[in-house]
């Protein structure tokens, strides 16, 4: 890039004859946004050519000139991508830049580009075309996502685990299960990707300034150019609006929470004092001191960096919260938060997808962990209630004692002699003991949601179907 100081008039070269003198450098560096716009050339590159083309088939440029800026701009998007395009900071933006170079190129006719648009509608459809291609890789990742955690359902389908509550155990479920509830997550953030690029498939080119144009131009033929679904119906509009990178954020915000959910749960079930769950070399690192040690670093590190995403969604509501219409330079400030959560999640996709899919189960470990806890209290005050008609509250005090005998002879409920068991209520049966198995529990939950094993194959087997993984 040129030094700022050594070029002080060019930015205004670009203006005319407005202002006398260039901006300090201070100001330059306020006010250039190549450093991190760059990013949009390729979508710059493509909403100018369907401009261009638009204003020959109005007759607002001629076919040599349309032609011209056509293979002008073809060449500069070979320059950017072969890595040899001469960014410069003073021309300020990205569309400054392709402009000037293609000035470079073909001369003249470069400068009648920009009729009938400003900088301010090129921005808007420049950033919502890459905030759409966006959606569509966050969707790509959470399916993949998705994919890797309908693997681990089918394989522990029936796998006892407990289920907690406050992080204490509370019944028997299945891995399955578990592993299932993160797909459902994942499907209803794929959802919001889905309706947030829907919503934004309306296209802001043409809109100029804030007032629209004089000239007669064809704005439903850009918007087809450019594979959106329509122009935008009101130009003061489409100049300030960025609802669709702050939905963009939020979405990516709840996606993130999600996996940095169960980055949590690998750090918990993968310590010593759980063993809930292996992680491979490849997502792990050891101790510069301790050589037992074999630290959760991945997922650890996910759950910190996923927090960049809510930060950047705060910064993009508390620019926009006090903007009065239509375009502030204020707004400038959207795209640096926006690239860095769209690079975070996909990140945090990629990684936890690799996570999930290299991970181990310790089979034995969650099903000793599921059967202590008393997990199976509540299929005891059930069995009091189906069984000897209890109410359920009378059925939860007499289950409560019982409890609290197995605690003070310290084993679990299973362990209680049925003599132990009829000296807080005489009407219980041997047959109770069929329902205090973490495998019988699981089983009988059979209700549309439940953990019954059977159950989990079922939704394993509507997951793939839906995520194309069966032949």
């Amino acid at each position: 890039m040129s030094d700022a100081s050594t070029t002080p008039s060019a930015a205004n070269a670009m203006w005319g004859g407005r202002f006398a003198a260039g901006p300090d450098a201070i100001m330059q560096a306020i006010n250039a946004s190549i450093g991190f716009d760059q990013r949009l050339y390729a979508q710059d590159i493509r909403g100018s050519r369907a401009h261009a083309a638009m204003l020959a088939a109005q007759g607002i440029l001629t076919p040599k000139d349309a032609e011209a800026i056509g293979e002008g701009l073809l060449t500069v998007l070979s320059e950017i991508e072969a890595g040899d395009f001469p960014f410069r900071v003073e021309l300020e933006d990205i569309h400054m830049n392709v402009e000037a170079r293609l000035k470079d190129l073909i001369g003249e006719p470069a400068g009648r580009l920009h009729t009938a648009r400003s900088r301010n509608d090129q921005v808007a459809v420049d950033f919502r075309l890459w905030v759409r291609d966006q959606c569509d890789a966050a969707i790509t990742g959470i399916e993949a996502l998705m994919q890797a955690f309908v693997a681990q359902a089918e394989a522990g389908a029936g796998w006892v685990m407990p289920g907690f509550t406050h992080l204490q155990t509370a019944q028997p479920v299945t891995w399955g299960h578990h592993m299932l509830a993160y797909v459902e997550m994942l499907a209803r953030d794929r959802s919001r990707f889905a309706d947030a690029r829907a919503r934004m498939n309306e296209c802001p080119l043409g809109a100029a300034a804030l007032a629209g144009t004089s000239f007669p131009i064809d704005r439903h033929m850009t918007a087809a150019a450019l594979g959106f679904d329509r122009p935008t119906a009101n130009s003061l509009d489409s100049v300030s609006d960025r609802d669709f990178a702050l939905e963009f954020l939020s979405a990516s915000a709840i996606c993130a929470m999600h996996l940095s959910r169960f980055a949590e749960e690998l750090v918990i079930w993968s310590s010593a004092q759980f063993r809930f769950v292996r992680l491979s070399d490849r997502w792990t690192t050891g101790s510069s001191i301790m050589p037992q040690k074999k630290n959760p670093d991945a997922a650890e590190l996910l759950r910190a960096k996923l927090g960049r995403v809510l930060g950047a969604a705060v910064a993009l509501f508390t620019v926009m919260k006090g903007l009065p219409l239509t375009y502030s330079k204020d707004m400038q400030e959207d795209k640096e938060q926006v690239f860095d959560a769209a690079d975070t999640l996909m990140l945090g996709l990629a990684a936890m997808t690799g996570m999930v899919a290299d991970m181990q189960a310790n089979r034995d470990a969650l099903a000793a962990s599921a059967a202590s806890g008393f997990s199976t209290a509540t299929d005891l005050a059930d069995w009091l209630v189906r069984e000897l008609g209890l109410p359920f509250r009378e059925a939860h005090h007499v289950t409560g004692t019982l409890v609290a005998m197995a605690e003070a002879q310290g084993c679990d409920l299973p362990d209680l002699t049925l003599a132990d068991m009829q000296t807080v209520h005489p009407g219980i049966r041997p047959d109770v003991f069929a329902v205090l198995g973490v495998e019988n529990s699981v089983r009988s939950r059979t209700s549309y949601g439940g953990t019954a094993p059977d159950n989990v194959r079922a939704q394993v087997a509507r997951w793939k179907e839906h995520l194309g993984m069966t032949a």
